[in-house]
């Protein structure tokens, strides 16, 4: 399941946390230790994919620097944002939930327009970075659908930047995590080294535009079904 996410979001840009997530909520890993594994395995997983996606000029550093002047510090005070493990499962619910909506819509291009303003920029990376770093979801889940419906770039420059703009807020979710607690699962260099192989493999079917569609049926499915399953248990 893990690959599995790795391989499907990698190919558009992403982290792939709401699919690790939905897997570890499945098999009812404790929500203490959900959100580090997710921030880290999106660490790795999204750095793959920029590496891939950015040589190839598509990243925007216009768009993207705005975005995360505002994400970072609010990655970092919601990665140390402890709450109930009740909460946590709703607002988790609720993501896996959008993600699964977020999942089955059709991404086109339909032209780009100037950069935006930074008075706008900045607030929405704000909000992002919290959720980012509260929840384990890296953020670029919500990014994306945002820029391609703003206009603000392509999808090839939306994944570069969502990659990217994971890759930074998972880095500062992390650390404010760490800064308030101890909690690690174990097993994380495994579940690392799976997703890594995944992402490598969907930032290759991503740079050569092949839509994994049945898989993402099934991770949407995997998606609906955890989140329902977390609001359910709360």
């Amino acid at each position: 399941m893990v690959a599995s996410a790795a391989v499907l979001y990698s190919s558009v840009g992403h982290g792939g946390a709401s699919g690790y997530l939905a897997a570890m909520a499945l098999f009812g890993l404790d929500p203490a230790l959900m959100k580090p594994a997710a921030l880290t395995m999106n660490i790795f997983v999204a750095a793959v994919v920029l590496v891939r996606l950015a040589p190839a000029g598509h990243f925007n550093p216009k768009l993207f620097l705005p975005l995360v002047i505002g994400s970072i510090p609010m990655a970092f005070v919601g990665g140390a944002f402890l709450i109930t493990a009740s909460a946590y499962k709703i607002i988790l619910g609720v993501c896996l939930l959008l993600a699964f909506w977020r999942l089955l819509w059709e991404q086109r291009d339909e032209g780009v327009t100037d950069t935006p303003s930074a008075w706008l920029t900045v607030p929405i990376g704000a909000a992002l970075g919290f959720v980012a770093g509260m929840t384990g979801v890296g953020g670029g889940i919500f990014l994306s659908p945002l820029l391609l419906f703003l206009h603000w770039t392509n999808m090839r420059g939306s994944a570069a930047i969502a990659a990217a703009f994971i890759l930074v807020n998972s880095v500062a979710g992390l650390a404010g995590h760490a800064s308030v607690t101890q909690s690690w699962p174990a097993g994380i260099p495994l579940l690392v080294a799976v997703a890594v192989c995944g992402g490598l493999l969907g930032s290759e079917l991503g740079a050569r535009r092949i839509a994994p569609a049945q898989l993402r049926k099934i991770l949407g499915m995997v998606l609906a079904v955890a989140g329902l399953k977390m609001i359910a248990t709360a």
